[in-house]
């Protein structure tokens, strides 16, 4: 096989010096048919690619080798046999090869099969009413004249691809609580599932697949609101990827430049204002002759109002103090009213978003 040195001395011999094939044939001792082979090509490099791979021990086994294979691969990680093991087995079937052949057999068997069987993923899409996520964010603002690292929390309808936004001091439970209130307060009403990563302030023990072991409260939270949580698979970003983005837009078009404020009021005032504006001026990725706002707009009109006295109230017992922006009495309850703050009335829940 021609090296890469060897190409580019021919090709320096011939088209530098002007030297003749033969010529450069005698001097590197190699055939003229090579020397032209090079110069003809105008290739740099060669390189030799066996088309049919013998096997004069293996080919007769190459069968029960798959099936072996095939069933290693359906068992559980701790029950699968290594290669040498497979190895073994074959052997006493009647194999006489070595145990090279087994395994670079097995390595290309294992990457066809892998790109076979790969996962494909599509596009998520989201029923009109069915679906929003949450997630928290870490930015860096100027509060006072303090600089300050501010706890963002971020929810986005699936459908509509509404978002929400509001900074608090802290990931606290309670703090998880407030955003919901308000969220769901000016969206007018709360989706069927929430999507979730596995915070700890709602998520206690992981289970198998999709099952969760839930804090108490949280699931109390949700079942205030009607809302079905749901975790995400750990690691599994894209699982909930429409917050997950938002947080990047968020950071890059709402906190940048550094804001400065003087209280979360103002800032947080400020966050929604820039939510509802960014909703208005950009359109809808689907369905692009409309913007996000628009889409809002259009689903929120077919909401339909729950029974009366649905809304029932939740109390739970603080164990910190809480900040000023916050309730901060020892002991509280916590109910979602209506919008227009009038307890007797029911609360509209959307579904169409």
């Amino acid at each position: 096989m021609l090296v890469v040195e060897t190409v580019g001395r021919i090709r320096r011999e011939h088209l530098v010096k002007g030297k003749s094939i033969k010529e450069i044939a005698r001097d590197l001792k190699i055939s003229r048919n090579t020397v032209r082979k090079v110069l003809r090509s105008g290739e740099t490099s060669f390189a030799y690619e066996r088309e049919v791979q013998p096997r004069p021990k293996l080919g007769r086994w190459k069968t029960d080798l798959e099936a072996m294979l095939a069933r290693n691969a359906t068992k559980a990680a701790r029950e699968r046999l290594t290669l040498i093991r497979v190895f073994e087995e074959l052997r006493a079937l009647g194999y006489e090869g070595g145990y090279d052949a087994v395994r670079r057999y097995a390595r290309v068997w294992a990457k066809g099969h892998a790109a076979a069987s790969a996962e494909a993923y599509v596009p998520l899409a989201f029923a009109p009413g069915e679906a929003f996520q949450f997630d928290w964010s870490h930015d860096i603002v100027l509060i006072g004249g303090a600089t300050t690292t501010v706890k963002v929390a971020h929810v986005r309808l699936c459908h509509s691809r509404m978002m929400f936004v509001r900074a608090y001091p802290r990931e606290s439970q309670e703090m998880v609580f407030d955003a919901h209130d308000r969220a769901f307060a000016f969206f007018k009403g709360a989706c069927r599932r929430g999507i979730y990563d596995n915070m700890k302030t709602a998520v206690e023990t992981i289970l198998v697949g999709k099952d969760r072991g839930y804090n108490r409260r949280f699931l109390q939270m949700c079942a205030h609101h009607l809302v079905e949580p749901v975790a995400c698979t750990p690691a599994s970003g894209w699982e909930k990827g429409q917050v997950e983005n938002q947080v990047g837009l968020v950071r890059e078009r709402f906190f940048t430049p550094r804001l400065r404020v003087k209280s979360y009021d103002e800032l947080n005032g400020m966050l929604l204002d820039r939510c509802v504006a960014y909703a208005k001026a950009h359109p809808h990725p689907e369905q692009t002759d409309r913007t996000v706002w628009e889409m809002f707009e259009a689903s929120a009109r077919t909401s339909c109002a729950t029974p009366a006295g649905s809304t029932a109230s939740m109390r739970y017992r603080h164990r910190s103090r809480r900040p000023a922006s916050c309730a901060s009495t020892t002991t509280s309850t916590r109910s979602a009213p209506a919008p227009s703050d009038d307890p007797s009335r029911s609360r509209r829940m959307p579904t169409a978003w």
